[in-house]
């Protein structure tokens, strides 16, 4: 049986403003329908890297804050430590972060937790017996609460292919051990042909995986490298990058598993917003411009379906004029005629494997009905 998928695009009116659009989509995709009352509810999201420019606005936060208050919930914004070296690899540099990038209390109306703790070392083990993962490390704030909500920034991403819902709940929930056990098949690899010696990846590297060899050019030492992907991310050449679609197939479906591990036997509820399309992921402390025109905005209560009704949603939207990491390599004619910008922009993914692999571990169906309000 198809999942329903609720969507609505951004057009407004003075009486009907975005953040009013939200709360309606929310409501009529059944939000209502979990019992809030008195339960914690983790809205996990992701407050943006310094100098990132594409991460979702707290507005939306705020309003399923309110939302969920009005429903009897007692909501709590989170975000699990990050496995690179930038300004969300402790809990004190990703409390400063979020309030920043404008995710404070008095913004939103609700605190910003980091769910593992001081290091990224507080999770619980939570049982799967998964094909890759057998107990996913989940970081504890949100192993602990009573209901799940996500707010998911769709976007590219330059080891996974897509970002969207299962992203965010599965790689964004692990603690760091977990995020090093869903990396841990995807060493990236150096073209020496197009490396340029500038040591740029050297530098960015926080687990002192890359040296220069007797040439200048990055050599990476795999038994230290733990597949972050900060320096694919970092190179402005293009000679980092991921070692071929079976490794990240295994990375995306062990992402999946820890998606299961987030919210299997708890209520959940999913939000994705389709606006300021970037490239790559809003982990990085840049931002390229979007890739295709800001479309709109999707709830379920099936994160399966949702990735696959926003991916689709993306690759039906004509590819933006303004140069972009997109046109940058393909004429408009590719981008019109392969119906996949996530390939496209991403060649050496393949995102299908991880909603493939969500689907089969009973995560959610891709089929999906898209229901437009």
């Amino acid at each position: 049986m198809s999942s329903k998928v609720f969507f609505t695009n951004f057009r407004t009116t003075p009486e009907n403003n975005q953040l009013d659009k939200l709360e309606n989509l929310v409501r009529t995709a059944g939000i209502e329908s979990i019992d809030f009352k008195d339960k914690y509810v983790a809205i996990k999201l992701h407050v943006g890297e310094l100098g990132n420019m594409a991460y979702l606005r707290p507005n939306y936060a705020a309003t399923l804050v309110r939302v969920i208050r009005s429903l009897g919930g007692k909501p709590f914004l989170t975000d699990a430590n990050t496995l690179y070296s930038g300004h969300r690899s402790n809990a004190p540099d990703h409390m400063d972060t979020a309030n920043c990038n404008g995710y404070s209390p008095m913004s939103t109306g609700a605190q910003f937790i980091v769910a593992d703790g001081l290091k990224g070392l507080d999770f619980e083990a939570i049982p799967l017996n998964g094909q890759f993962c057998k107990a996913p490390k989940i970081s504890s704030a949100i192993a602990q609460a009573d209901i799940l909500v996500s707010l998911s920034h769709v976007k590219g991403h330059e080891m996974t292919g897509f970002g969207g819902a299962l992203k965010n709940i599965g790689m964004g929930s692990g603690s760091v051990a977990g995020k090093k056990e869903m990396h841990s098949n995807c060493n990236p690899i150096v073209d020496d042909d197009s490396c340029r010696g500038c040591g740029c990846c050297i530098a960015a590297c926080s687990h002192g995986a890359i040296s220069a060899g007797p040439d200048g050019k990055a050599v990476i030492d795999a038994g230290k490298c733990v597949g972050c992907g900060q320096c694919i991310a970092t190179c402005q050449f293009g000679a980092a990058r991921a070692d071929g679609n079976e490794r990240l197939d295994i990375m995306n479906c062990k992402i999946a598993e820890y998606a299961k591990a987030t919210i299997n036997g708890k209520p959940n509820f999913h939000v994705c917003i389709i606006t300021d399309v970037s490239p790559e992921c809003d982990c990085w402390n840049y931002n390229d411009v979007p890739i295709v025109p800001n479309i709109g905005m999707a709830a379920s209560s099936d994160p399966v379906a949702l990735d696959c009704a926003c991916a689709d949603l993306v690759n039906a939207a004509p590819v933006m004029d303004t140069s972009n990491s997109l046109t940058d390599s393909h004429s408009h004619e590719e981008c019109a005629d392969s119906h996949d910008h996530w390939t496209l922009l991403h060649p050496d993914t393949d995102w299908r494997s991880g909603v493939e692999h969500a689907e089969k571990i009973g995560l959610g169906t891709r089929d999906y009905e898209l229901i437009s309000i």
